[in-house]
């Protein structure tokens, strides 16, 4: 009855130490994770423990007999436990194999569809930037940390995410992040109100907003035991492979997490790729589970950018074969080291340039990808890469010492062109940079972006480089003048009899002051991104005598 007893004891030792490993390491109970294999071959050999082992260990005492000494033996049940630990592990090792590139190159090649695009098609002509978050994550925290610095009341108790997620919200960029608690006794002080906020920063207008919730968000990753993020998850998805975890807010101000789901597209391991997506309020936990093609609109990233990244080198790479990949080179190329992000109409897109295997001091073209539909665009643009552009800029006001962010690609008078900021120490940005795609030498920065699209013009035509024929001609007679402050910026606008405005910033041309209604101009001018709002052209402006 004892040993009995002894091996129920054992047996519910080794189920509490399984859980507790399960519970610790949250891994999905699927077979195309690595960490489902991980945790089988933990648990049975926890169960071998009082099935075999202890007994072994006992026999092990020599016993001097008449006979000699007595050797130690498993009992059956011992043995099969611990052969059956060996099987998973047999199944990651061929599993890993035959999911590999080595195997199946072209399978990985063809998980993507790449369309290829025309630069100055998809892309108009911009004269300011409006949607394109040039701040990166580092200048994002330093806005965010200082912005929740100024509460008193939240400060002691919470800190700012470290992870700010890109989204578009009402038609414009925007960088959140959630509060998180400090640490685990700032949690179990703050458990029964939960985060009370979040914070927004605005790339585009560099400032940033501390928006207090109604409803305050109960799990986070920062939070401990069933109010942790991924634990209440795994509990209620106990099969899914959780990809990446985006904080995101909807139009109605609802925060979110969005959460992607993978699966093997290769063998047992292969290629994962998100197949769904899992819609999460962290106030009520309350969940969805959507498909990828009925994933709503409003969502950003269901693609994190590492792995939009990650499968067009996989196109990129393995097109040719695995050989090719290795000792050809025939047509290899891959994305640089980092990405960017554009907002085109009401999606998120990611951009980086590509390169071929061979150099990596220039790019073949750039690729954009949708963070949410998964859809590629590639635009063969020949020109500097985006590391290159980067110190190209630094060098400019290399006495002040900035640094530049990662670029973005702009069409500026029908040239690709880089657009970056450069930042102090601190991290605050201190200045714009536009930099020639085609030519790095061509490089203009200024305090504001209309201040730096205007010196880039003025440098393209000094260049000889020749505008896409965006000028236009016209003869108005100015009905009224009025002069409004932009991003600390004086810009002047005109109103013309048929009710189209003209605009122009004040340091550009100061004569344009001098300018009363009444008066008759001949004017040169390009198109904005708004309707019946045209830009002026200093170098071609004349006033008109009456």
């Amino acid at each position: 009855m004892k040993k009995y007893l002894n091996y129920l004891a054992g047996v519910l030792c080794c189920i509490a130490v399984s859980g507790i490993y399960y519970y610790a390491e949250l891994p999905p109970i699927n077979i195309h994770s690595p960490a489902f294999w991980s945790f089988f071959v933990v648990a049975l050999l926890a169960f071998s423990v009082p099935f075999g082992v202890f007994s072994a260990i006992r026999m092990t005492v020599v016993q001097i007999r008449g006979k000699g000494r007595v050797k130690p033996k498993l009992p059956l049940t011992g043995k099969i436990l611990l052969g059956l630990a060996a099987v998973p592990l047999v199944v990651m090792i061929i599993g890993g194999v035959s999911s590999s590139t080595f195997f199946n190159a072209r399978r990985y090649a063809s998980i993507i569809t790449v369309q290829d695009a025309v630069f100055e098609t998809d892309m108009p002509e911009v004269t300011t930037v409006t949607n394109i978050a040039l701040m990166d994550s580092q200048s994002a925290q330093i806005m965010g940390n200082r912005t929740l610095g100024s509460l008193s009341s939240v400060v002691s108790q919470y800190e700012a995410g470290q992870t700010y997620n890109q989204i578009n919200y009402h038609g414009t960029p925007q960088k959140v992040t959630s509060l998180e608690y400090v640490d685990f006794f700032k949690w179990l002080s703050n458990r029964s109100t939960g985060i009370p906020g979040y914070i927004m920063v605005d790339p585009v207008g560099n400032s940033a907003e501390y928006i207090e919730l109604d409803r305050p968000l109960r799990y986070v990753a920062s939070a401990y035991f069933n109010d942790n993020l991924q634990r209440k998850l795994r509990f209620e998805y106990p099969t899914k492979i959780f990809g990446s975890y985006a904080f995101e807010i909807a139009e109605d101000g609802t925060p979110y997490y969005i959460v992607s789901c993978l699966s093997a597209r290769v063998g047992l391991f292969g290629a994962m790729d998100a197949a769904e997506v899992i819609v999460f309020d962290p106030a009520s936990g309350e969940s969805q589970l959507y498909s990828i093609d009925q994933t709503p609109e409003w969502i950003d990233e269901v693609y994190s950018g590492y792995l939009a990244m990650q499968k067009y080198d996989w196109y990129g790479m393995y097109a040719g074969g695995y050989f090719n990949s290795i000792i050809g080179n025939k047509d290899c190329k891959r994305t640089t080291d980092d990405f960017g992000y554009i907002t085109i109409e009401d999606d998120v897109w990611y951009f980086t340039g590509v390169t071929s295997i061979v150099s990596d001091e220039s790019n073949i073209g750039f690729l954009i990808s949708n963070a949410r539909t998964g859809e590629y665009k590639f635009y063969p643009v020949v020109g500097a890469e985006e590391y290159s552009a980067m110190s190209a800029a630094q060098g400019e006001v290399q006495e002040k010492g900035y640094i530049a962010s990662f670029p973005s690609l702009v069409n500026i008078s029908g040239k690709a062109t880089y657009i970056m900021v450069l930042k102090d120490e601190g991290g605050l940005v201190k200045l714009y940079a536009l930099v020639n795609v085609e030519n790095y030498g061509i490089v203009a920065t200024g305090q504001t972006q209309t201040e730096a699209i205007s010196a880039y013009k003025k440098l393209l035509t000094k260049n000889g480089v020749e505008a896409a024929g965006e000028y236009a001609e016209a003869c108005i007679e100015v009905t009224d003048v009025r002069i409004v402050t932009l991003e600390g910026e004086s810009v002047v606008y005109l109103t013309a009899a048929d009710r189209t405005l003209y605009k122009a910033p004040v340091a550009r041309d100061e004569s344009l002051l001098l300018i009363a209604p009444g008066d008759t101009l001949d004017l040169t001018y390009s198109e904005t991104d708004t309707e019946n709002i045209r830009a002026l052209e200093q170098w071609n402006f004349a006033k008109v005598e009456k």
